[in-house]
């Protein structure tokens, strides 16, 4: 098992004084039960009589005026509420931090770099077996790697490529959505299940080729404006997607396999999407062998933008009332061989996951088994009867 700690020095974005952070926490009390939190100061406040939830305050047209003029109820430092927030040192008398999102609906896009669109053609013509893949990566990277870098997806270039791929005997459905007209968007899990800064993440147990994907998380409301950004955990079954893509759901929504946070950041006057565009995501896995993976990852490449991404997800054709949080996709697939050569990467239990960028701050998670973790029991419905009971609703 691979010992981490909660620091408020490399858990918080670099500029925190001057950021607006909204996030969540389980409030202990006479009834317990999760609170909106807003952090000022290095300390957390409770402004669940401004908005129960996440999803209605982000709702709201007034959201940043709202809450600066709302003080809120302190529940302590942020060090603290951190420091109780680790997997290993939960007291349930003591505050601590959960996902910052409750209501939206949990979405994601795939393929949205080049690198990670090769990776899935990958996956797919190695039918899921890492010990193929090598020999897959050398051919599809020398055929047609150069050229997938430099197309804009849905233009007349991306389909006279088609058209040449698809002569070639190379075409893939990871392709279509890669250069095409469309974006990949489906379904990560469900309301409600996400876990936070950590937590646990949980892996199919009958997976033995799995990755993290450390991603940026657009949060737009109900009206589709992208209000916030965050830090996300996709965590991938490649085995299983390799497989068949009609796997998608099995790989992608297990127990605890959707990781967010630390904070929601919320787009003000000194942060903003061109902020997003410009962001540097870094990935370290620290594992119980001692065996270390790090990464970086610049939005600069991403080959759609991300406010295309959200109004490819929500508008005319799909509503969503509560908001949703949209995983805008990865350009991390880790091929360097961990055990045997030509295996490539693979999670071992007990890995420690950070995923960080210096305005959103870090999201740090253990790899454990999704049957390992703890149930995921508090839905939509728990929330609605605890905020009842509670006068909040």
């Amino acid at each position: 098992m691979t010992n981490f700690t909660l620091n408020p020095d490399t858990i918080m974005p670099a500029d925190s004084g001057r950021a607006t952070l909204i996030g969540r926490a389980w409030r202990p009390g006479e009834i317990p039960g999760p609170s909106v939190v807003v952090i000022r100061g290095g300390n957390v406040y409770d402004i669940s009589h401004l908005a129960p939830t996440v999803s209605e305050l982000l709702n709201r047209k007034d959201a940043l005026s709202a809450l600066q003029a709302h003080e809120g109820e302190a529940m302590g430092s942020v060090a603290d509420v951190l420091a109780n927030s680790h997997a290993d040192a939960l007291d349930p008398s003591r505050p601590q931090f959960l996902a910052p999102v409750d209501l939206q609906a949990l979405k994601a896009c795939g393929v949205t770099f080049v690198r990670s669109t090769l990776e899935r053609v990958i996956e797919e013509h190695a039918k899921g077996d890492p010990v193929g893949a090598q020999a897959a990566r050398e051919k599809i990277d020398r055929e047609i790697g150069g050229d997938l870098a430099k197309v804009k997806p849905g233009s007349e270039e991306a389909e006279r490529l088609k058209q040449m791929l698809i002569e070639r005997g190379l075409w893939s459905q990871y392709l279509e959505v890669g250069i095409g007209p469309y974006a990949e968007v489906f379904t990560k899990a469900q309301p409600m299940s996400a876990v936070g800064t950590g937590a646990e993440v949980g892996l199919h147990p009958d997976s033995t080729w799995n990755n993290p994907e450390p991603e940026v998380v657009m949060i737009a409301n109900a009206a589709g404006r992208s209000v916030a950004a965050t830090l996300g955990n996709d965590v991938n079954l490649r085995d299983f997607e390799g497989r068949s893509a009609l796997l998608l759901g099995r790989a992608k929504d297990n127990n605890a396999s959707c990781a967010i946070g630390p904070f929601l950041r919320l787009f003000d006057e000194h942060f903003g999407i061109d902020d997003v565009r410009a962001f540097e995501v870094s990935l370290t896995v620290e594992g119980p062998d001692g065996f270390v993976m790090e990464g970086n990852s610049s939005m600069a490449e991403i080959s759609r933008d991300p406010l295309d991404l959200v109004g490819q997800t929500i508008g005319r054709n799909h509503q969503y009332p509560d908001g949703l949080a949209l995983f805008t996709g990865t350009m991390f697939a880790p091929v360097e061989d961990r055990d045997s050569p030509g295996m490539g990467f693979t999670h071992k239990l007990g890995d420690v996951v950070t995923i960080a960028a210096p305005q959103l701050g870090a999201l740090v998670n253990r790899v454990t088994l999704s049957n390992k973790t703890a149930p995921w029991t508090f839905g939509t419905g728990a929330l609605m009867r605890n905020l009842a009971a509670r006068k909040l609703i």
